[in-house]
């Protein structure tokens, strides 16, 4: 399968011609809920999708499931919940819920009656043991060079020393990323109703994999997936069923490569 390509298809089809445990890394947010407006409609079949991840992931690989969820007649829809819990029936494990909170974002919706939301789920999945880590420590910490100390409680309720007393920690002035990840949304310039923010796509391809790993989006849309996979040195496959979309996405590769 010629991979560092975009397929104007359904990810259902591209996926079928994958072999078994061919993808190292899927990052995507896919259409939900009706909240956006695609060109071609976005309705697609999420449990088939996720069915056909867990195939053609690698074993230790992992898919970044970024999505949210509507509110129809005052409820959430919970659909994200229920897609979590379909990787999980499928075999994935649920290894992160992550949180990709949206600073300065202007929220909408019937605010007199609740708070206004300004974050999506990153559902970090993966099958088995992950294989890649790549910790991203950019945390600006309090006291810089400080020695770990402190106790954790036992499952019976009694204390015990933590297991890394004695070492040091926010060396140089940075410590480890939680995971809340404050990222601004991306502007409407590449004509996309839901375009992904660069820098949450390039964060989660640097974080769960190495170079040259293949990377998968099945909703490629404007192309972050590719363009970051490019700039991190990846290879990358794409599926998208916009013609208009594909124009947009080779541009910002082309412009890359």
């Amino acid at each position: 399968m010629e991979i560092n390509k975009i397929y104007c298809e359904n990810c259902l089809d591209t996926m079928s011609r994958m072999p078994n445990g061919f993808v190292d890394l899927t990052v995507t947010s896919p259409p939900y809920d009706n909240l956006r407006t695609y060109k071609k409609g976005f309705d697609f079949d999420w449990k088939a999708t996720i069915t056909e991840l867990y195939r053609v992931i690698k074993p230790g690989g992992v898919v970044v499931w970024v999505v949210g969820d509507a509110t129809i007649k005052g409820s959430e829809t919970g659909t994200s919940f229920r897609q979590a819990l379909y990787f999980k029936e499928v075999g994935f494990n649920l290894h992160d819920t992550m949180i990709w909170q949206k600073p300065g974002f202007s929220a909408v919706g019937a605010l007199s009656v609740r708070y206004a939301p300004v974050f999506e789920y990153m559902f970090i999945l993966s099958k088995g043991r992950i294989k890649t880590f790549n910790p991203l420590k950019d945390r600006k910490v309090k006291h810089p060079n400080s020695i770990l100390t402190g106790t954790i409680r036992n499952p019976d309720g009694t204390m015990k020393r933590m297991s890394g007393e004695g070492k040091t920690y926010g060396k140089g002035g940075f410590g480890q990323r939680y995971n809340v990840w404050e990222i601004n949304p991306q502007s409407q310039k590449q004509k996309h109703p839901a375009p992904f923010p660069e820098q949450l796509a390039s964060d989660h391809i640097i974080s769960w994999s190495n170079e040259n790993d293949l990377i998968y989006d099945p909703f490629m849309g404007s192309g972050t997936t590719a363009k970051m996979a490019i700039l991190n040195n990846r290879n990358y496959i794409g599926s998208e069923i916009s013609k208009e979309y594909i124009k947009i996405a080779e541009k910002r590769i082309n412009e890359n490569i």
